[in-house]
């Protein structure tokens, strides 16, 4: 009996979906000039990879609001969310910077 818990047991373990971490539903608005992990080739394009979450959400919302002024930036980001302009600081704050 205590073989046939622990085979059923492991099975479902094994079978269990893995769960990825997700990335950003937006994350494709950023990665033409900051790339894939924010560790952008282009020195014109600040590398975001490896920053404060907090910096990075407080940087995309004076964005948005104009407070920071750059109309490149401010397109990008008067369309996001509070929680796309949070999930995407997170995202970019866990990547190594290179």
């Amino acid at each position: 009996m205590k073989k046939l818990l622990l085979i059923a047991f492991a099975s479902s373990v094994l079978s269990a979906p893995v769960i990825a971490s997700e990335t950003p539903a937006k994350l494709n608005l950023c990665i033409g000039c900051h790339g894939q992990d924010g560790n952008s080739v282009v020195p014109t394009y600040p590398k975001l990879a490896g920053q404060h979450a907090q910096y990075l959400e407080k940087q995309l919302k004076d964005f948005r609001s104009g407070l920071r002024p750059d109309p490149v930036m401010r397109s990008f980001a008067k369309g996001l969310s509070d929680q796309e302009i949070h999930d995407l600081a997170v995202y970019f704050s866990q990547q190594k910077a290179q």
